[in-house]
């Protein structure tokens, strides 16, 4: 099992939750301040980690067993993302999704650091 950060459609009541049957929900989190947030092609959240001027992004956590994370989560997410691990506001670390460095895709980001919630970015667009 590994903790695994979600902070867009895996979430709860998102259309992708699904693809986490079976997995422990573990909390409501934050990342620590340390990443820019963006939606890509308003799509899909990403995060990117930053040495200055990032922000706390809401999310969940949950106990994802290895296996579905490898057969079920991971081939469901856009290419323009990578697995990585991310520092939480409580100092731990979990596996989240971020934007995938160097960023080569044409589709096109919008800066949703401010907002830092996902569902609220969805709402105000």
């Amino acid at each position: 099992m590994a903790l695994m950060f979600f902070n867009g459609g895996a979430m709860r009541g998102e259309p992708l939750h699904h693809l986490l049957a079976g997995a422990p929900f573990v909390a409501e989190a934050k990342t620590a301040p340390k990443y820019r947030f963006y939606a890509v092609g308003d799509q899909c959240p990403a995060l990117y980690p930053v040495s200055h001027g990032g922000a706390a992004v809401t999310g969940e956590v949950y106990d994802v067993p290895l296996d579905d994370l490898r057969d079920r989560v991971l081939p469901a997410e856009p290419h323009e993302l990578e697995l990585g691990v991310v520092e939480l506001a409580d100092g731990s670390s979990a596996f989240a999704m971020l934007l995938r460095r160097p960023y080569t895709s044409h589709v096109a980001l919008r800066d949703i650091t401010e907002v830092g919630d996902w569902r609220a970015f969805k709402a105000s667009a």
